[in-house]
């Protein structure tokens, strides 16, 4: 059984940054698709950053690109996201997801088969 927890949040201040982590645990990292995505208040989810193993590949949406970066730690089996230059637009729930096939997931929340339980990042003007 794959668990995947969530951690690296806080209080930051516009312009500040942070590394979010996503630590695996059951299943390794290494073959898979690993999708960041994250929820405001009263909004919907929405897919941000996603890095595809079988392709050595990342892909950013647009709020965060250029602003942010995936890299991965194969020892601690875990996939980090750092954001830097955040913007109070940026507050939300943040959450990591892995595709344990490799080729489905994206930015969209399909084709995900487990989820952390994410972590608050709250930016402040």
């Amino acid at each position: 059984q794959l668990t995947l927890v969530n951690s690296g949040g806080g209080l930051v201040h516009a312009g500040g940054s942070l590394t979010l982590s996503c630590t695996a645990s059951g299943y390794s990292l290494d073959y898979i698709t690993i999708g960041w995505f994250r929820q405001a208040p009263g909004k919907q989810r929405e897919g941000i950053a996603y890095v595809r193993a079988i392709t050595d590949t990342s892909y950013f949406a647009d709020a965060v690109k250029g602003r942010s970066t995936i890299f991965r730690d194969d020892v601690k089996n875990a996939v980090y996201l750092q954001m830097n230059d955040l913007k109070p637009e940026d507050t939300a729930v943040y959450y990591c997801a892995v595709d344990l096939r490799g080729d489905r997931g994206a930015l969209g929340a399909d084709g995900y088969d487990y989820w952390g339980q994410g972590t608050q990042v709250t930016v402040s003007s």
